[in-house]
C-alpha cells in the first residue's frame, strides 16, 4: 500500500512537472514570436506619414465581415474612391497602390478584376500614404499593408457558408495554430455569383456576368531560437469573369462580316480569366541592437481575355484575343540599428520580370474608306525582360522627448521598354506638445516607373487600313513619374473614446501618370500627362468604448493633369490638341468622398452598419472629363449573434443588407479619357450566413 502510494506521488509529481515544462515552453514560444514580431515591424517606420489601420475584429464589424473583397474594406478608409472594376483611387491617384504582407511586397500583378488577397487572412489591414518615409517607393499612392494573422497568436478557426442575393454562394474556411516551434495559418475560399463585374446598365442581375472565383493562403513560421526565424507565405488564386452585356442593342458602324450585319448585344460573349500564384520566404533575426529580415518573393499571373469573335467585330470593328502574362521575383533586405536616440534604417529591393504578351486580333480590311466583309488576321506577340532595383538609408532621430524627425535618401532604377532613374530626398517630423495633440509634417520626392506589365506592346502601324486603325499614329513609351508630396496633419485626443485628425496634402508632378481602358479587352493602359497636380484635405474621427464603436471619415480634393504626351494613339485627335493646352480634371477625381461606420454589441448580438458617399468621378462635358456623374450614397447593415453551443464551441449567424435603400447610381457613364463603358453600382442584396468554429 505504502509502495502504490509512493508510486502515485512520484506519478503525480512528474506529470506537474510536465505540465509545468509544457506550459513554460509554450509561453516561452509566444514570447519569443512577439518579440520576433515587434522586431520585424520595428525595422519599417511609418513616422510622419498618414497611417489608416483597421484591425481584424473591425473587419469583422462591418456589414458582410470578412466575407468582403478587401477593396470593399480599404473604402472605408479616408481620402479613398471607388470606380469600375474593383478599383480605388487614394487622394486623386489613379492605381499607384503597393501591396505588402508582414511588410513584404507582393510584386504588381496583370489582374484588373480579381483580389488576391482575402480579408479573412488578416490580422490588420493599414493604409499607409501621405509623405512616406524611404523604405517606400515606386508605387506611392498608398501602400497597404496587411498583416497577416499567426496561429500563435489566435489558434482556431472557423468553417462557413455565405450567400444571398446576384446568385451568391461562398464556402470558405480559416485555421491557425502552433506545434512546438512551428505556428501556421490556413485559409480558402470558394466564390460565385452573377455580379462578378459591375453592372454595366444598373438592373441588380445584369446579363452574362456571372463568376467564380478560388482563393487559397498559408502562413507558416518556424521559431528556429529567440532571436531568428524562417516564414514561408503562399497564395493563389484562379479567377473567371464573363463580361456582362448591355440590353437591347444593335450594332451601328455599319460593318457586314461574312454577310452578316445584326447581332443582338444579348448574346454577346466575351470572357477573362485572371491567375496569380505569389510567394514569400523570410530570415528574420534579432540581436541586441540590431534587427534585420532577408525576403525572397515572387509572383506568377496571367491574363486572359477570349472576344465575342463576330459580335465584338460588328460592334467594335475589332474581335482580339488577348493574353497577358509576367513572372516576377525579387530580394528585400532591410535591417534597424537602434543607437539611443537614432535608429538606422537601410534597405534594399531588387526585382526582375519576365514579360510575355500574344494577342491576336480579327479584323475588317479597309480599301479607299470602304470596309470588308471577310475578316483577317494580325497576329502580335512580344517578351521583355525588365528589372528595377531600389536601395535607402534613413535616420530617426529622437531630438527631445515630444520631437522626432525622420530624414533620408532613396536611389529608385528601373530598364524596362526606357530605362530611368532617379535620387529622392525624404524629411519626417512629428512632434507631440501635448500628450493629446500630435502634428506631422513631410516632404517626400517620388519616383513613380509605368507598370511595366500594362505598357501596350502594340505596334500601331499592323492596323492601318484596317476597322482598327488608330486615330493617331503617335505613340511615345511611358515614362516614370517625378513629383514633389508634401503633407501636414493633426491628431488630437479629445476624450479617452474620442480621437479626431485633419490632414493637407499637396503634391505637384512631372509625366504624371495615369491608366485607362482602351478596345475592347479589359486591360489597363498607362499614359501620361506632361504636369498635373493633386491636393486636398482629410478629416477622421474615431470613438471607441466597450460595446461602441464609430469613425467618421471624409476628404476633399483636386486632381488635374494637362498635355498627354505619352501612348497618343489611344486618344481623340481632338482631345489630345484641348488637353495640351489647357488642365483637365483627371477622370478618377472625386471632389467629395465620405466613409462612415458604426458597431454595437448587446450581448452576444452585434448590430453594425457603414455606409459610403462620392460626389462622383468625372465625365465629358463641354471639354474632356469636363463633368462628372452625380453624386451618391450607400448605406449597408448587418446583425449577428454568437451561439454558445458548450464543448461542440461557437456558431456564429449573421444577415446582412448591402445598399439599404437600393440607391442606383453610375460609378462610371462610359465616357471621360480612358474611360471604355458605364458601370453602376452594386443594387440591394441581402445576404446570410452561418460560421462554425473548429
Amino acid at each position: 500500500m505504502a509502495t502504490s502510494a509512493l508510486g502515485a506521488i512520484l506519478f503525480c509529481n512528474s506529470a506537474i512537472a510536465d505540465q509545468t515544462a509544457t506550459t513554460s515552453t509554450v509561453e516561452t514560444v509566444t514570447v519569443t514570436a512577439q518579440k520576433l514580431t515587434d522586431a520585424r515591424n520595428g525595422i519599417q517606420t511609418q513616422l510622419g506619414a498618414s497611417t489608416y489601420k483597421i484591425t481584424a475584429d473591425e473587419i469583422e464589424a462591418q456589414p458582410g465581415g470578412d466575407n468582403n473583397l478587401l477593396n470593399q474594406v480599404i473604402l472605408q478608409a479616408p481620402g479613398v474612391a471607388q470606380d469600375s472594376f474593383g478599383q480605388l483611387h487614394i487622394r486623386g491617384e489613379h492605381n499607384g497602390l503597393q501591396y505588402r504582407l508582414n511588410g513584404i511586397i507582393i510584386p504588381e500583378g496583370i489582374s484588373v478584376f480579381g483580389q488576391t488577397l482575402d480579408p479573412r487572412l488578416a490580422g490588420s489591414v493599414s493604409l499607409i500614404t501621405g509623405a512616406l518615409p524611404a523604405e517606400y517607393g515606386l508605387r506611392t499612392a498608398g501602400i497597404i499593408d496587411v498583416q497577416t494573422k499567426s496561429g500563435e497568436f489566435a489558434p482556431g478557426g472557423d468553417v462557413s457558408i455565405y450567400g444571398g442575393s446576384h446568385g451568391e454562394i461562398e464556402p470558405s474556411f480559416d485555421y491557425g495554430g502552433s506545434s512546438g516551434n512551428l505556428n501556421y495559418f490556413v485559409s480558402g475560399d470558394y466564390q460565385t455569383n452573377t455580379l462578378g463585374i459591375e453592372s454595366p446598365d444598373g438592373s441588380s442581375d445584369p446579363l452574362h456576368d456571372r463568376t467564380k472565383q478560388v482563393h487559397g493562403f498559408a502562413f507558416l513560421q518556424d521559431i528556429l531560437d529567440q532571436s531568428s526565424s524562417v516564414t514561408a507565405i503562399f497564395g493563389t488564386s484562379n479567377d473567371m469573369f464573363q463580361i456582362p452585356d448591355l440590353r437591347g442593342l444593335q450594332p451601328d458602324l455599319g460593318l457586314s462580316v461574312n454577310g452578316q450585319t445584326a447581332f443582338a448585344s444579348n448574346n454577346l460573349n466575351e470572357n477573362q480569366r485572371e491567375i496569380t500564384h505569389f510567394g514569400i520566404l523570410s530570415y528574420l533575426h534579432s540581436q541586441g541592437a540590431f534587427d534585420f529580415q532577408i525576403s525572397g518573393f515572387g509572383r506568377y499571373s496571367s491574363l486572359y481575355f477570349t472576344p465575342d469573335a463576330i459580335g465584338d467585330l460588328l460592334y467594335d470593328g475589332i474581335a482580339q484575343t488577348a493574353y497577358k502574362r509576367d513572372e516576377a521575383y525579387g530580394l528585400q533586405a532591410e535591417g534597424a540599428w537602434h543607437l539611443g536616440d537614432h535608429t538606422i534604417r537601410s534597405g534594399v529591393v531588387a526585382q526582375a520580370d519576365d514579360l510575355a504578351s500574344r494577342t491576336s486580333s480579327d479584323v475588317l480590311p479597309v480599301v479607299d474608306d470602304i470596309p470588308g466583309d471577310v475578316p483577317l488576321t494580325i497576329p502580335d506577340n512580344s517578351t521583355n525582360h525588365v528589372w528595377s532595383y531600389s536601395v535607402y538609408l534613413q535616420d530617426e532621430w529622437k531630438i527631445f522627448p515630444a520631437l522626432t524627425v525622420n530624414y533620408g535618401l532613396r536611389y529608385d532604377q528601373f530598364r524596362a521598354f526606357d530605362s530611368e532613374d532617379q535620387v529622392s530626398p525624404r524629411f519626417n517630423v512629428v512632434w507631440q506638445p501635448l500628450d493629446d495633440t500630435t502634428i506631422h509634417a513631410g516632404f517626400s520626392r517620388y519616383f513613380s516607373p509605368p507598370p511595366i506589365e500594362l505598357v501596350a506592346s502594340t505596334d500601331v502601324a499592323l492596323f492601318n487600313n484596317t476597322t482598327a486603325a488608330a486615330p493617331t499614329t503617335a505613340d511615345d513609351t511611358p515614362k516614370a513619374e517625378r513629383a514633389d508630396y508634401y503633407d501636414i496633419g493633426i491628431s488630437q485626443r479629445l476624450l479617452e473614446t474620442l480621437t479626431i485628425g485633419l490632414d493637407t496634402y499637396d503634391k505637384q508632378s512631372r509625366n504624371l501618370l495615369d491608366e485607362g481602358q482602351f478596345g475592347a479587352p479589359i486591360i489597363l493602359t498607362p499614359f501620361n500627362y506632361f504636369t498635373g497636380r493633386q491636393y486636398g484635405v482629410e478629416f477622421t474621427g474615431t470613438y471607441a468604448n466597450e460595446s461602441f464603436s464609430a469613425y467618421l471619415n471624409a476628404a476633399l480634393e483636386r486632381a488635374a493633369g494637362k498635355d498627354i504626351i505619352t501612348s497618343q494613339f489611344d486618344f481623340d485627335p481632338g482631345d489630345l490638341t484641348y488637353i495640351a493646352d489647357n488642365y483637365i480634371p483627371l477622370d478618377h477625381q472625386q471632389i467629395v468622398s465620405v466613409s462612415a461606420g458604426a458597431s454595437y454589441m448587446w450581448q452576444d448580438i452585434r448590430f453594425s452598419a457603414d455606409m459610403i458617399y462620392g460626389s462622383g468621378l468625372r465625365k465629358d462635358g463641354d471639354t474632356p472629363n469636363g463633368d462628372h456623374v452625380p453624386g451618391y450614397t450607400q448605406i449597408n447593415v448587418g446583425v449577428s449573434h454568437a451561439f454558445d453551443l458548450g464543448g461542440a464551441g461557437a456558431l456564429t449567424a449573421r444577415f446582412d443588407v448591402i445598399n439599404l435603400f437600393d440607391d442606383k447610381y453610375e460609378i462610371r457613364d462610359g465616357t471621360g479619357i480612358g474611360v471604355g463603358a458605364p458601370q453602376f453600382g452594386p443594387r440591394r442584396g441581402f445576404f446570410f450566413g452561418l460560421s462554425k468554429s473548429i
